[in-house]
């Protein structure tokens, strides 16, 4: 999900304008999707109070369910660097398979795929073709979200970025999750779906680093699932908000779809040459 690079800046990875088929975006997303309905839910005064044993059960339901996504999405991005808004086919297979491929009318501008092994990144137009080791900061690169690849797999798909283990701590429809070094995680969770629809990443000091909210929620077989997901890193100055259009779930996805093939005719470069 990196936002279009501005022109001139060293900064960015490269971007700009393929002339890869639509059709390689049809065949990706060809069957029939559930079409997405939004619920109007109870208010308040309806809704159950749940306590921390329902709320983790919930929790490791969901965890268990939701395995796998394909799907077309709006994508926004704020930053200190700018704003971008672009269209994006995302494809996840849990724990750790993503794959993101940016579009233009035309077709492809960036095509991103990531496994436990390796991260790649083909700009079709400048003929680039970036390759690295999984990780943290090479992810970062081409996503802007701060997380481990199982972590971002799981908040694509509307989950907390976590397992749920661990000795969870009771707040108001909300549980709590100890981390090593003191940092905490707090899942806040909808009143009426038992469903997460906020996470929070806090620091030892007790500040919020990272932050999702998940709403506009729609039924499946699967379960309740959010059709737009907002998410913050507020000490880096980064937001992105996914809006999803039709998404499937539980697909079956072709464990090829998430490497690629250098094309003959592009320059390879290591994600690690390019430094901080």
């Amino acid at each position: 999900m990196t936002p279009p690079c501005r022109e001139g800046d060293r900064a960015c990875l490269p971007g700009g304008s393929g002339l890869i088929l639509l059709g390689l975006f049809v065949g990706i997303l060809s069957c029939a999707p559930i079409a997405p309905q939004t619920t109007n839910y109870p208010d308040s005064s309806l809704t159950k109070s749940w306590d921390v044993g329902e709320l983790a059960k919930s929790l490791a339901q969901r965890n268990h369910q939701l395995r796998s996504l394909r799907t077309l999405a709006t994508v926004s991005y704020w930053g200190e660097d700018g704003r971008a808004g672009f269209q994006e086919a995302i494809l996840v297979h849990r724990p750790d398979r993503l794959r993101l491929e940016t579009l233009s009318p035309l077709g492809a501008i960036l095509i991103v795929t990531a496994d436990g092994a390796e991260i790649m990144g083909f700009h079709p137009r400048e003929g680039l073709f970036y390759r690295g080791r999984s990780s943290k900061e090479n992810l970062f690169r081409y996503t802007q979200i701060p997380l481990e690849l199982g972590e971002l797999t799981s908040l694509l798909m509307g989950l907390p970025p976590l397992e749920a283990q661990g000795r969870w701590e009771q707040g108001d429809n909300s549980i709590y999750l100890e981390l090593a070094g003191g940092v905490r995680d707090r899942i806040v969770f909808h009143p009426s779906l038992g469903v997460p629809a906020k996470w929070e990443r806090l620091s030892a000091a007790g500040e919020i680093e990272l932050s999702a909210l998940f709403s506009d929620f729609f039924l499946t077989p699967d379960g309740p699932f959010p059709l737009k997901i907002s998410l913050e890193a507020h000490t880096r100055q980064k937001r992105l908000e996914i809006h999803y259009q039709e998404p499937e779930l539980n697909v079956t996805l072709p464990l090829s779809l998430f490497v690629q093939e250098k094309p003959a005719n592009a320059r390879e470069i290591a994600l690690e040459s390019l430094g901080g």
